[in-house]
């Protein structure tokens, strides 16, 4: 095998709570993730030289060696003793720097995809295990799904999908730093929480409206303080017939849940025509 192609696909927290700060530094978290049909499409061609080359059709993005794509193709082709090389070609389709995991979905993509294209014969856990040395998010982008999420990200326990439904789903024209959110966030001064547990009972017993009820993330108090759009975002879904909305990772993005993909469509064109959002998607669970 020569050539093969893979999707990364996105994901939301359908519910994000942070319990503490560890010594380390790290924040141990407990969320709801869920991965949604918006996806970058990777194409992973072997070549007889040794080392990894990226081309994108996206300018924002850096090719090099600081790349999550590049680092993780390495990592694994270290780990494995390929002694080939590897042209990588992303076509970009999920938003930058959008609470989505697009870089960590990327990666994932990439072990996943050489794990094949080189017959490395590395299992989930195996690959999990090399994906959690570059980002806390790779190891559940690894499984996809639905699942709970807990420790800093890479304790997942895998759960029922959700009823499906249509989705709206709208980044802003703006780049949030996480390092940044989780620096600014106040678990002291937290007065609610996402109601996880319940939300996973929601989930087992396929009830949209439960989900719907027990959306949350406590980034949000962080991240729609520095950008007001995003609240805006919410309001603007809601008003026009979602069940409910919420702002995914530490954002920008925010994702509303609509009863149907018309209802959805109509909430789409309205934040596009006010430009609240330059990145708007119509899409579903994955």
């Amino acid at each position: 095998m020569d050539m093969i192609t893979r999707k990364a696909y996105a994901k939301i927290n359908l519910g994000l709570d942070v319990l503490r700060r560890r010594p380390d530094g790290y924040h141990e978290v407990k969320m709801i993730m869920q991965t949604v049909d918006i996806f970058d499409t990777l194409t992973f061609k072997a070549k007889s030289e040794e080392g990894v080359t990226l081309n994108t059709d996206n300018s924002e993005l850096s090719v090099g060696d600081d790349n999550l794509i590049c680092r993780a193709a390495g990592l694994i082709m270290a780990k494995n003793g390929v002694n080939k090389g590897v042209e990588i070609t992303l076509k970009k389709r999920i938003p930058i720097a959008a609470g989505m995991a697009g870089g960590s979905a990327d990666a994932a993509a990439t072990l996943l995809g050489l794990n094949e294209l080189f017959g490395l014969g590395c299992s989930l856990e195996e690959l999990q295990e090399t994906g959690v040395k570059l980002g806390a998010d790779i190891p559940y982008c690894l499984m996809g799904g639905t699942a709970l999420s807990e420790g800093i990200g890479e304790i997942l326990s895998k759960l029922p999908s959700p009823p499906q439904c249509s989705l709206a789903v709208a980044k802003p024209d703006i780049n949030v730093s996480t390092k940044f959110v989780y620096e600014n966030l106040r678990l002291e001064n937290l007065s609610a929480h996402p109601d996880i547990d319940g939300m996973i009972e929601a989930i087992r017993g396929g009830n949209i409206q439960g989900v719907a009820d027990r959306l949350g993330n406590v980034l949000e108090t962080v991240t729609i303080k520095e950008y007001p759009i995003i609240d805006e975002i919410k309001k603007l879904m809601i008003n026009s017939g979602a069940i409910n909305a919420l702002m995914s990772g530490s954002g920008p993005t925010v994702f509303g849940i609509f009863p149907d993909e018309w209802t959805a469509g109509a909430a789409a064109r309205e934040l596009e025509e006010k430009n609240f959002a330059k990145q708007v998607f119509v899409t579903k669970f994955i």
